[in-house]
């Protein structure tokens, strides 16, 4: 038997903040009609004039060098092996012109955490960048490597994230959150703890920057873990106000180490759930990101009707998510219909379909009506 979750929904719809029971006692609830529907109308309220944003930019993924090991990834390449490199700043900027030249207003810039990139390595590739393309927003290096910055360079995450500001970065993506508890992390990771990167982050909104805050679930996760991490999201958003967007999203196992353990891995409803309790738990989020990449252009629609107001970005390339095993492609037409035509019934009709089937940040937003 499970709770009765309509008290819960209500309390949400009345503008009452969810404690971690309530999120949990949600997550656990079989009812995602309910919780989608209640998802939606806050969605409404916060976002009342009907407009879905989304960008048009790339993923640059400068180099798959990575010093630690995360069994989650297909992408890394440990330091030394014959697969392994590192894009120049000349091949970075022809991606720019690339992108520019498809409407495109940005890049996310992340890559492997490279054993011998101190700060002013980071700080000559910003500036060349930033100097060639003033207007260009520069969205670039998680909490994990910013922390490899400061155990390289010996500087503290607030002198590393102002001297990158200063070099033209315009904000922070929120990558390498997976799961911020670190009885998940130390299992399937050796990068940075939760508190190393909730401390990131913290020192990128005290130095003036913005930046997404983001989940991965199903990395041998429970209910309450998820509940841990969406608690310390809206407890740092409360002491900074900086997240500008959450995007949560579902483990791919593709080509992982750690696909090759993972006996169950979350559906369609498993990841709408999550993405609706998120938007009723996070009241002080302003937007949620579908994550069509991994979910699927179809279920990415219907993201619309659980609480996403953004469709993200049509990923003119994107290397490390794709390497496990995350294929889906979308253009600007294809985003714009999908906002366009999503409507509840063709929300039914994806998640009858689906059954059978066991940043963002400082940079300009494209909109489009519902």
């Amino acid at each position: 038997m499970t709770r009765d979750i309509q008290p819960i929904l209500d309390r949400a719809l009345a503008g009452e903040r969810l404690s971690a029971d309530d999120c949990t006692a949600l997550l656990e609830s079989d009812d995602i009609a309910r919780i989608g529907v209640a998802a939606d109308e806050i969605r409404k309220r916060r976002h009342p004039e009907g407009v879905v944003t989304y960008i048009i930019d790339r993923n640059v993924n400068y180099t798959n060098v990575c010093n630690v090991v995360c069994t989650f990834c297909a992408f890394y390449r440990r330091p030394g092996k014959p697969d392994t490199y590192v894009t120049t700043v000349e091949q970075i900027c022809e991606k720019i012109d690339e992108t520019i030249a498809l409407g495109g207003t940005g890049v996310l810039m992340q890559g492997g955490l490279h054993p011998d990139f101190g700060i002013e390595w980071y700080e000559e590739l910003l500036g060349t960048l930033h100097a060639r393309y003033p207007e260009f927003q520069l969205h670039c290096f998680s909490p994990p490597e910013i922390h490899n910055i400061h155990l390289i360079s010996k500087l503290d995450y607030e002198e590393i994230l102002a001297r990158l500001k200063a070099a033209g970065m315009s904000s922070l993506p929120g990558g390498g959150g997976e799961i911020l508890d670190d009885e998940v992390r130390r299992r399937v990771s050796t990068k940075c703890t939760t508190d190393e990167w909730l401390a990131v982050m913290r020192a990128a909104h005290r130095v003036g920057l913005r930046s997404t805050a983001t989940m991965m679930f199903g990395i041998g996760d429970g209910v309450e873990h998820r509940v841990r991490h969406l608690q310390r999201v809206r407890d740092l958003q409360d002491e900074t106000g900086g997240f500008t967007a959450f995007i949560p999203w579902t483990f791919q196992r593709e080509n992982t180490a750690l696909g090759r353990r993972i006996k169950e891995e979350p559906t369609g409803v498993d990841y709408l759930k999550m993405l609706a309790v998120s938007r009723l738990f996070l009241d002080n989020v302003e937007h949620f990101q579908s994550s069509w990449l991994t979910q699927g252009l179809r279920l990415g629609q219907v993201a619309l009707r659980f609480g996403a107001d953004d469709m993200g970005s049509i990923m003119i390339e994107e290397n490390v998510v794709s390497a496990a095993g995350a294929h889906n492609e979308a253009d600007e037409k294809m985003l714009r219909y999908l906002i366009r035509r999503h409507d509840l019934e063709s929300a039914r009709v994806c998640l009858r379909n689906h059954a059978r089937v066991p940043d963002y940040a400082s940079a300009p937003r494209l909109k489009t009506r519902r």
